[in-house]
């Protein structure tokens, strides 16, 4: 484990840098995370808004990536955020059983929803930041806005969800 995380590292450290829409240490940190809060207990909708995050910042990743190949195709952002966000079906094709439950005007699994809502408070946010910068004549208003915007966004969908939990906590799921 220690190993895999060196070689993230040396990795991240070693690759040109480019105009990213998040930082690489902030993504590895969230990625970590994830695993430590579900161990830790914390409500699955909770984690959820926190992994769709995740999944949409590699979308945006992958976006990058392929504007460095220069590979553009009609709706391939759409498609790569989608994509992305979609990996969480592993989780349960190998750990969680698909629950759906009705959730507003849904009938879907609360984990698959709140990892939907978490991609789109991401997507939101970073939107939102753009907008905030223009009007502010392509300046933030503070350092590190780019990042408080998002975290300060999540953050709040978290404590929806905390307060309002849609799953049960990791622990009663696993046993552990």
């Amino acid at each position: 484990m220690i190993l895999m995380f060196a070689l993230a590292l040396l990795l991240i450290w070693s690759a040109p840098v480019w105009a990213n829409p998040a930082c690489a240490v902030c993504t590895v940190a969230v990625a970590a995370s994830l695993e430590i809060a579900r161990r830790l207990g914390v409500d699955d909708s909770v984690v959820g808004v926190w992994a769709g995050a995740f999944l949409a910042l590699l979308g945006y990743w992958m976006i990058v990536w392929f504007e460095k190949k220069k590979w553009n195709f009609w709706g391939r952002d759409f498609l790569l955020i989608f994509l992305s966000v979609a990996m969480i079906g592993f989780m349960y094709i190998s750990k969680l059983e698909y629950n759906p439950q009705p959730i507003l005007v849904f009938f879907i699994d609360p984990f698959l929803f709140s990892v939907i809502v978490g991609a789109l408070v991401l997507i939101w946010a970073n939107r939102f930041y753009q907008w905030m910068k223009a009007k502010n004549g392509g300046h933030a208003h503070f350092p590190f806005e780019k990042v408080a915007v998002p975290v300060v966004a999540l953050a709040l969908a978290s404590l929806y969800f905390y307060f309002y939990p849609l799953c049960q906590k990791a622990n009663e799921l696993y046993n552990f």
